[in-house]
């Protein structure tokens, strides 16, 4: 296992094809065998994959079991590009194959390999739902090699998720599987002096009177759904674990900040920078504080603790905004994963920001929290013996993946062309002229018996696309954080004739959207964008939902100056570009088109650095712990 592990040659197409060409040999063998041969078959491969671990021989023999085993169990038999992708991350790649090649079906391949080998597997998705769906899907394929599969999902027992991470197989999200790591930390008191006091006080309760057991056997072979995702995009912020504290300020100093933060006028007394998300005071904007402070006591008599406050209370009131960030349920603050578009539940902002954001929407504020253990994606997921991955959207970022996670991208080339149609984009002056567009174009592919899907960045934009849907009496079914029941029956029901779907990102990544008869003959599944995120690479995911597997369909942007992306990456040319719309209010193509490539490539710049300082500070935390004696 070591050798395997260790590999880092880099993989030519050639060297792929070579190795489909023999599964698809052996796999000849198999198709007249009957199931117990197969499954003696099986028995024998594990011994030799225990034995000497997955050498090309044994992987490819694997391979083309474990073909015929899904052919016959599942009814689907792999491609030979998903033969060459499977490979790719069994040799510890990261595969880009175009969205609807079948990757959940692709995973099994090395999943299973690695599996008889005798190590722990963990595929990570992105969401509770794709980890579910993919478990259940491919369950009886494993259970025919005697494996085991495991799942871990939110609000599981301790005991529930020890069992999941015992088994051979463990689906998961990559959040979940992160705390559960940084949890296993906490309890075997790998942590710092100052948070194992924490620690020992969490523990004293009557609920914990033993410490448990950890959860996770070890970081061995990781294979990464969406990694592109996971690995990058939300790798600009490291994870922490924080206990309850007793805050003896109370509710009276966030009003006082927040009250005071909006008292602060930008530019005189601080600088706001949507693009870095950050607020920095200025000379007045520190001397008005420390007006307002003379005379009070506790946090006020301290010029950086009050400082840091009131930035706090500048952030809660313009960084972050209720139903893009955040929604309201329960009476509570519920934090929305921007790149998921789900709720993340128990999960809260740390250094008083929680706290400051249930102030300024009048809700009854939590207990403040401490970090007792951190840690970042990139640190975490180098840990892995081996790490593999798979994505439509990579070859952008191969040679970060290539630097952080010593992981090179592989291109694996489609099964069938894409016949998806393109029918690029459309800048209007502002939202208005944007959603009078989208809905007439909702009503159009309607009517002509096609499916639309219509994706938005948040909350608040899913929700006003249904109100300008609602006006123009289209009937539409609507997926986001806060209308999230009933999503397997939603995304079941989005290829239908005459189905309208808004949805956040929740319908992105590793959505699969089965059309009807009626809707592939009359073109498919028509997706419109209406906001560019950050990435193109984003982007494309959501035009990938149209026109997978060689099915009919087709896409387009419809959007506005005023979207997010043009005001925070782009907003020196805006003034200029409006003068310059015609006369039904659109912006040319090739200026769009430039405005877009511009605003995201500032956009990418701006998240690369973040991700680069992440990993620096990461780096001079651990090299502080070690000097000394605390770390890992």
């Amino acid at each position: 296992m070591g050798r395997w592990a260790q590999s880092g040659l880099p993989l030519h197409r050639q060297r792929l094809r070579r190795f489909a060409d023999r599964v698809e040999a052996l796999g000849g063998d198999l198709i007249g065998v009957d199931r117990q041969e197969l499954s003696r078959r099986a028995s024998a491969l594990r011994a030799t994959l225990t034995a000497e671990g997955p050498s090309d021989d044994a992987a490819s023999e694997c391979f083309a079991l474990v073909r015929e085993v899904c052919s016959r169990q599942l009814g689907l038999r792999h491609y030979p590009v998903q033969l060459m992708g499977g490979y790719a991350m069994l040799r510890g790649s990261l595969a880009e194959m175009q969205t609807g090649e079948g990757k959940t079906l692709t995973a099994v391949l090395p999943a299973v390999t690695v599996a008889l080998a005798g190590a722990p597997v963990h595929v990570i998705t992105v969401n509770p739902y794709l980890a579910a769906r993919d478990a259940e899907y491919l369950a009886p394929v494993y259970a025919f090699f005697g494996l085991r599969v495991g799942l871990i999902v939110p609000d599981q027992e301790s005991a529930q998720r020890v069992e999941a991470y015992g088994a051979d197989v463990t689906y998961c999200v990559n959040k979940d599987l992160v705390f559960d790591y940084l949890r296993d930390r906490i309890t075997q008191k790998r942590v710092s002096a100052g948070a194992r006091a924490l620690l020992d006080g969490w523990l004293a309760g009557a609920r914990q009177q033993q410490r448990p057991a950890a959860l996770l056997r070890g970081l061995y072979f990781a294979i990464v759904d969406e990694a592109d995702s996971v690995l990058v995009d939300e790798a600009r912020t490291p994870l922490i674990i924080s206990s309850n504290v007793e805050d003896p300020n109370g509710r009276v100093l966030y009003e006082q900040a927040l009250a005071l933060a909006a008292s602060l006028a930008n530019r005189r007394d601080y600088r706001l920078r949507p693009s870095e998300r950050s607020i920095e005071l200025t000379d007045a904007g520190r001397a008005a504080i420390a007006e307002f402070a003379a005379g009070l006591r506790g946090l006020w008599t301290i010029p950086r603790a009050r400082e840091e406050l009131v930035e706090q209370g500048l952030s809660a009131l313009h960084l972050f905004q209720r139903d893009r960030h955040y929604i309201i349920a329960d009476n509570k603050v519920q934090i929305v994963d921007e790149y998921t578009g789900r709720v993340m539940a128990d999960r809260s902002w740390e250094r008083g920001l929680h706290q400051m954001i249930e102030v300024k929407e009048e809700l009854d504020i939590s207990k403040r929290r401490d970090t007792i253990s951190r840690i970042t994606y990139q640190r975490f997921f180098r840990r892995y013996l081996c790490l593999a991955g798979m994505t439509g959207t990579a070859i952008e970022v191969a040679p970060e993946m290539r630097s952080v996670y010593a992981m090179d991208v592989v291109r694996i080339p489609p099964n069938r062309p894409a016949v998806r149609r393109h029918l690029g984009q459309r800048v209007f002056l502002d939202a208005r002229g944007r959603w009078a567009a989208v809905v007439e174009r909702a009503r159009e592919m309607r009517a002509s018996g096609r499916a639309v899907l219509i994706g938005t960045r948040s909350v608040a934009a899913s929700e006003l696309a249904s109100q300008w849907l609602n006006d123009a009496a289209l009937p539409h079914r609507v997926l986001n954080a806060r209308q999230d029941q009933g999503e397997a029956e939603i995304i079941a029901q989005a290829g239908q004739a005459g189905r309208i779907t808004v949805a956040t990102n929740m319908a992105g990544r590793g959505t699969d959207i089965l059309l009807s008869p009626e809707v592939r003959q009359a073109g498919g599944l028509h997706v419109i964008l209406s906001e560019y995120h950050d990435a193109a690479r984003i982007d494309r995911q959501l035009f990938g939902r149209a026109g997978r597997q060689g099915d009919p369909g087709s896409c387009e942007a419809i959007v506005s100056l005023d979207d997010e992306l043009f005001l925070a990456h782009a907003s020196q040319w805006l003034g200029w570009l409006r003068g310059r719309v015609s006369p039904a209010g659109v912006l040319p193509a090739a200026m769009g088109r430039v405005l877009r490539r511009s605003a995201q490539a500032a956009a990418e710049r701006q998240n690369s650095r973040i991700r680069q300082l992440t990993v620096e500070i990461d780096k001079r935390m651990e090299q502080s712990l070690a000097f000394a004696g605390k770390g890992e």
